[in-house]
């Protein structure tokens, strides 16, 4: 796929991605609608999970299972606002990870500019919507790994392993996987459902937290 060849390039941004021009007849009014009801489906699939986990815990542990849930949410949001973004859709460096720098706080992002190079191709929607898309997806899967440790992890470690996952397991699964220039990508995989960025990442990661975590202690 050729690049853009114009470049919006602020001085903050002296070596940013090459950015597509803003063109509002480049959106497509029906994908962008489908886009916002998809991304507002997803986003109720971490509420729900939270009061799934909370019927699965011991009745003193709801309110803590569903606060982890809620928190992720919040913390993983502002995460990939600021760096999760432009490691997971910028420019590649050998196909392994993206560049935080291509997309810092979604800068250079308006509703006319669409989602073009390098996040994706084809797509006529805004790129602040796809972005917000992909972002619901993040905010679903470290929730997804905390009903591995129920019970059994205090609040403050929770919060640093979710930053810690975010930026060195999930961003880079989603580089390999979903960037068009990720080797994954290239090798031509296909994760359509999120069966890899998602289920594979977070599953192994809650196997890996169990290990290191432990059983339940009961008195």
């Amino acid at each position: 796929m050729a690049r853009p060849t114009s470049i919006v390039n602020p001085s903050f941004l002296r070596n940013a991605s090459l950015w597509p021009l803003a063109d509002c007849n480049a959106i497509n009014a029906g994908d962008t609608a489908w886009m916002l009801i998809s991304t507002a489906l997803v986003l109720l699939m971490t509420p729900g999970l939270a009061f799934f986990y909370g019927g699965l815990v011991h009745r003193n542990s709801v309110l803590s299972i569903i606060m982890q849930c809620f928190f992720s949410m919040g913390l993983t949001s502002i995460i990939w606002v600021i760096v999760g973004f432009g490691l997971a859709f910028g420019e590649s460096s050998a196909g392994i990870i993206g560049n935080p720098a291509s997309f810092p706080v979604l800068a250079n992002m308006d509703l006319c500019t669409p989602a073009g190079y390098p996040m994706s191709t084809g797509l006529r929607v805004p790129a602040l919507l796809f972005a917000g898309y992909q972002m619901m997806f993040a905010v679903i899967c470290p929730a997804l790994i905390t009903g591995a440790f129920a019970d059994r992890v205090l609040f403050p470690a929770y919060l640093v392993f979710v930053s810690f996952w975010m930026i060195l397991v999930y961003c880079p699964f989603v580089h390999w996987c979903w960037n068009p220039e990720g080797f994954l990508y290239r090798w031509g995989v296909r994760d359509f459902a999120g069966g890899i960025v998602i289920h594979i990442s977070a599953g192994f990661a809650a196997l890996a937290s169990i290990y290191v975590v432990g059983s339940r202690k009961y008195d």
